[in-house]
């Protein structure tokens, strides 16, 4: 089992396994309502100061630094996944806030139609996924990897591109190029979703220990994160045609 997020693969799981209390369904389900109401509290609180002139662009950026050093020392070390699970989710709320006022001041009714649409496509993979008209097979997990490194690439190599005021052609504008390779991202972000799903799974059968509730519950929070942005950065290119 390989999933194209690093915080969930099948080594986690062959590594961690035989414990005394081990995952199970129901608990990794409670982790993730309250990784969700964390990032949802402080999302909501950034997004008013930021309305009200109150939050600036470095406080975002501090936040950003903060949530990406989390994930990836948990990466690593995923037995401390209990401690640094809500932290993530209280810092990436602040980034998504911010974020989402940003663009909720540039387009009207942009913000609402991207909440909707994502919490529409991971009710449509999770029913995919449950009922097996997605399989999870070998193939279908490279190739979401595959897109979803190349994704990565495209987006470091942009960051790095940015400190000398240099933007790649096309695929940050708002044309058809723009909008297309947009799309390609939502779509594979929402497969993602599925690898997440089925790395949920593989951790209860394989008896996981209990902190991998976190680890797994912070593995898909990351993903919807990412799916919500990008439908965000879709939609608002769609908005600037008009």
């Amino acid at each position: 089992m390989k999933s194209s997020n690093p915080l969930l693969n099948e080594d986690r799981f062959n590594t961690s396994s035989t414990s005394e209390t081990p995952m199970s369904l129901s608990g990794t389900i409670s982790k993730i309502a309250l990784l969700f109401i964390m990032l949802l509290s402080t999302s909501v609180f950034a997004y008013t100061q930021t309305v009200a002139g109150k939050m600036q662009n470095k406080t975002m950026t501090i936040f950003l630094i903060i949530s990406f050093i989390l994930i990836l020392i948990t990466t690593f070390f995923p037995k401390i996944s209990p401690f640094t699970a809500l932290i993530y989710a209280g810092c990436e709320g602040v980034v998504i806030g911010t974020i989402t006022a940003f663009y909720g001041a540039m387009f009207n009714g942009i913000v609402f139609q991207a909440i909707l649409i994502t919490i529409s496509i991971f009710t449509v993979m999770l029913i995919l996924y449950s009922t097996r008209l997605i399989q999870t097979t070998e193939k279908f997990k490279s190739i979401v990897l595959v897109a979803t490194l190349g994704i990565a690439v495209v987006y470091l190599i942009s960051f790095a591109l940015s400190f000398a005021n240099i933007q790649i052609p096309f695929i940050h504008e708002s044309g058809w190029i723009g909008i297309g390779f947009s799309l390609f991202v939502v779509i594979i972000a929402a497969l993602n979703l599925v690898l997440d799903f089925d790395s949920i799974e593989a951790g209860v059968n394989y008896e996981a220990p209990k902190y991998m509730e976190w680890y797994t519950g912070l593995g898909l929070l990351v993903t919807l994160v990412w799916l919500y942005l990008d439908i965000l950065r879709l939609l608002s290119k769609i908005a600037s045609r008009d």
